[in-house]
């Protein structure tokens, strides 16, 4: 067993379905762990990002295909994470594993939060980076005193900045905001504060815009 930060970590067999930023992040910190990992790509570019000292097993080839997955392990593995950017392709290796491969423990990275139902409708468990971030930030904004939060490796500044009187009147969506910068909520003038979330809010007098913008 490995023991980090005070928890007992049982060693696993972990198949991971892409090596992109988060795979290639993912395996090197699994890795790092003393777990058993091997990673399948399409790209043998990819394996670039592993860290040299990667002691795992890397696969190319099109993670759908059976023989493929086979190569790679996941007769014998104890979980599988699929984070490819292509949600559909996350989908069906994840259904492959869980129907034809029997794997006990099955992740799969959801870029679309309109897709989480369909993927959860088959029993997979999900991960959605678009919903951990707005939940993040939205967390940050509520916390008084917040002015900076991380989000995997970036930083990300909250600020408030007075509306000012040519954008009273306007709507968001004819706001040109600067590269980077991200409207996230309005504090009115009696101190409530609305999320602007898909929404195409009409700014009023005595407004105060809550931006995040990343600093990296």
């Amino acid at each position: 067993m490995f023991r980090e930060f005070g928890t007992l970590f049982l060693k696993m067999n972990i198949l991971i379905i892409g090596c992109g930023k988060v795979g290639s992040t993912l395996c090197n910190r699994l890795s790092a762990q003393g777990n058993d990992v091997s990673v399948i790509s399409g790209d043998r570019s990819e394996f670039n990002d592993l860290s040299p000292d990667f002691s795992g097993y890397t696969t190319l080839g099109v993670a759908i295909d059976q023989d493929v997955l086979k190569r790679a392990g996941i007769e014998n593995c104890d979980a599988l994470v699929a984070v490819t950017s292509d949600d559909n392709m996350n989908l069906m290796v994840a259904q492959l594993a869980k129907e034809f491969f029997h794997v006990p423990r099955i992740f799969a990275r959801v870029n679309d939060p309109r897709k989480n139902e369909v993927f959860k409708e088959f029993g997979l468990e999900t991960i959605c980076p678009t919903n951990l971030t707005v939940s993040t930030l939205c967390t940050a904004l509520m916390a008084e005193g917040s002015s900076s939060i991380s989000v995997g490796n970036h930083n990300i500044l909250m600020y408030e900045v007075d509306v000012p009187k040519d954008l009273i009147g306007k709507r968001v969506s004819e706001i040109d905001f600067e590269d980077g910068e991200v409207l996230v909520a309005v504090e009115h003038i009696d101190n409530t504060v609305s999320r602007m979330f898909l929404t195409n809010y009409e700014i009023i007098k005595g407004d105060r815009l809550i931006i995040a913008k990343f600093a990296d």
